[in-house]
Parts: C-alpha cells; structure tokens; sequence
C-alpha cells in the first residue's frame, strides 16, 4: 500500500474563493455535464485498477486511519490496488477529488458544499456520514480569554481557510461577535499551532480532535467552549464521505466494500473506545510522527460522535455561512447527499447492541 503524504504547510495554504474558478475548470474538463445516476440504481461493476482514499490524520476521521492503517480497506478492494494522501484539511482534499487525484474521500462538510457547488453538482456526492462534533475552542494560557465571547478582536487560528473549522469560526465571529472583518482568524496547519500558541503568536484556536486536546496538553490551553454547544441541535458534522457521481456509477462494489470497512470501525469505536484507543494512537504516531500526550485521545473519542448519518441539517447552515463568509455564490444542496448505498450496508451489516451511534462520552476527559 502506498502512503503518500500530503500535508500541506502554512505558506501553501490556498484561499477558498482563489481556488473555486480552478476547481470549476477541473470539473468542467472532466465532464460535469455528464448525466449520473443514483448509486440505487447501478448493477455489478469491474473492479477499479486502483482504488486512491484521502483523509485527514485526525480523531475525527478515526474510521478512515483505522482501515487504513490495518489494512481492512486494502484487503477489501482487492485485487484492485489501494492507495491514499494524508491531507491537512478540506479545500485540498476536494481540489483533490475533482482533479482526479482521489476517488473517494473524508472532509468536512464546508469543503464539500464548495465543491458540490463550484461543479454545478455534477462532480461530488456525500455518500455516508462518518463523525459528528470533535472540535473544542481553546484558548492560550496567559490570553485573558475566558469565555467564547472573548474572542473578539483575538487571534484565531483554524486548520485551513475555507475549512469546516475555518468557516464556523467567521461565522461566530462576524455574526455572533459583530466583528466588521475576520482578519484575525488565521489558517495554521494543525500540527504548527502548539507551537505559535507557546510563542503567544495566537490566542486561541477552533481545533478537530485529537488537536484541540492536545493543545491543551501540550500548551496549558483551556477548553472554553465545544463547537457542539453552539448548535441548536447539541450535534452536527464534521466528517463525511465523498467521492464522484462518475466513481460510484462505475465501481460501487468497490464503493460498497469501503463502506462495510467503514461501517465496521464505526461500530466498533462506538461500542468501546476504549479498547480500539491504542491501534488509533500507533496509527496517528505514524501518520503524524508526534506522540500524543496522555490523555489526549481518550478526550478526543469522548468528544466526538462517529456515525453514518450524514446530518442533513448541517449542510443548510453550511451553505448559508458559506455563502455570507463569500467562500461560495447561491451554495448547492439540492443532488448532494446519495446515502442509498451506506444503507444498504448497513442493513447487510446490522450494529450490535453495543455499538451504537450515541455520543462516546460527555463532556470530555480532562487531559491536564
């Protein structure tokens, strides 16, 4: 298997509005005005000659690092080859997508609008849930900041502009706060923010798990509010399943033998964390080549919710803030999510008793 990382740094970070008319001549070239079906609707398919996964090297994209790395994914789609890119987050994983460098992917739901918008609806399809929640607001020791509503005027800093973190945390800021601009919200990849948070070179971040955690591990930082708690409905999504209407119409066996892995892992972490913790942790270390403190990832998987579901209601309130924020223009919904084939696996694959799709836990661990 062949483990490609593509992990981008903060000087190659590229803003969500410079790379929407790239991402519209992608999905023009290869095709948006193709006509596709539902995955309900198509029969047996050959096997792909490869299989390309993407996916972030975080807690909330557990399902994917598991399968990956214990080789459940590969040995599914064989004997197609099986390949993957590690990205820091969203916006490049679907720039990814459309320009045909991977079939299948785990992003947050901001990025995926983008590009189920700037395709004309034509070149993505959300085909599975995959978490809910997992991101705490923390901020620096020594800030001042005590409460959310400190934030105004603060550094912020998010995994990637245009992210799902990035665009809920201008939300917050322009709508909630009323700040007349968000030029303190500042992209940082995930791994470089313990760093400049010790440095006192940003105040606070709106972090994925296992990061926010661990930047309260790692800096002294103090959780003052989880994204969750902001939502009417105590829930939302973080992590889906992405990949092209033309994949799915092409290869949904294979499709579908991802998504039975995927399904699996999902039980399976909601039936005891605690007990999948330690293959987690390895697979991270290897991914991220930094060792979690203590305590980290058992208040990550606390925080987070790993379901199917794509939580529809999410993509409303995405696509109005992402419209505002100016990521997008008239955001797409209608077409996005094809959730025919997850529910046939899931039907074939019953959770146990055990393995529900409740929260994994409450409030959180504490770390310190």
């Amino acid at each position: 298997m062949k483990v490609n990382r593509f992990m981008v740094g903060r000087r190659s970070f590229m803003f969500a509005g410079a790379i929407a008319p790239a991402l519209v001549a992608v999905a023009l070239l290869t095709g948006c005005d193709r006509k596709t079906t539902s995955s309900a609707t198509t029969g047996p398919s050959a096997p792909p000659a490869e299989v390309r996964l993407g996916y972030f090297a975080n807690v909330t994209h557990a399902q994917a690092v598991l399968g990956v790395a214990s080789g459940d994914f590969e040995r599914a789609v064989a004997p197609s080859k099986f390949s993957t890119k590690v990205f820091n987050a969203g916006p490049s994983l679907i720039e990814a997508l459309l320009g045909g460098q991977i079939d299948i992917g785990y992003v947050g739901p901001g990025p995926a609008l983008n590009g189920f918008t700037v395709s004309h609806g034509e070149q993505l399809r959300v085909i599975s849930g995959a978490a809910a929640d997992g991101v705490l607001i923390v901020a620096r020791k020594g800030s001042g900041i005590t409460s959310i509503n400190d934030l105004k005027g603060k550094r912020v800093a998010t995994p990637q502009r245009g992210n799902t973190q990035d665009i809920s945390a201008r939300h917050y800021l322009l709508a909630e706060l009323k700040q007349t601009n968000a030029d303190n919200v500042l992209p940082i990849a995930n791994a470089e923010q313990a760093g400049m948070m010790s440095r006192g070179e940003v105040d606070a971040s709106w972090a994925p798990e296992p990061w926010g955690s661990y930047l309260v591990a790692e800096t002294g930082a103090t959780v003052i509010a989880r994204e969750r708690d902001l939502w009417p409905e105590k829930s939302f999504a973080i992590t889906l399943i992405v990949t092209t209407p033309e994949f799915l119409a092409k290869h949904p066996d294979a499709v579908e033998k991802l998504l039975a892995v995927h399904l699996d892992w999902t039980d399976r972490l909601n039936a005891n964390p605690a007990a999948v913790q330690p293959q987690l942790e390895k697979a991270l270390l290897a991914l991220t080549n930094k060792k979690l403190p203590a305590g980290v990832l058992a208040s990550a998987l606390a925080n987070t919710r790993f379901t199917e579901d794509p939580l529809e209601p999410t993509f409303t309130k995405f696509a109005k803030w992402s419209d505002s924020l100016g990521f997008s223009k008239k955001t797409k919904t209608e077409g996005l999510i094809d959730a025919a084939l997850v529910r046939k696996v899931r039907a074939a694959h019953p959770a146990s008793p055990g393995a529900t799709t409740a929260p994994t836990g409450g409030a959180g661990a504490d770390v310190r």
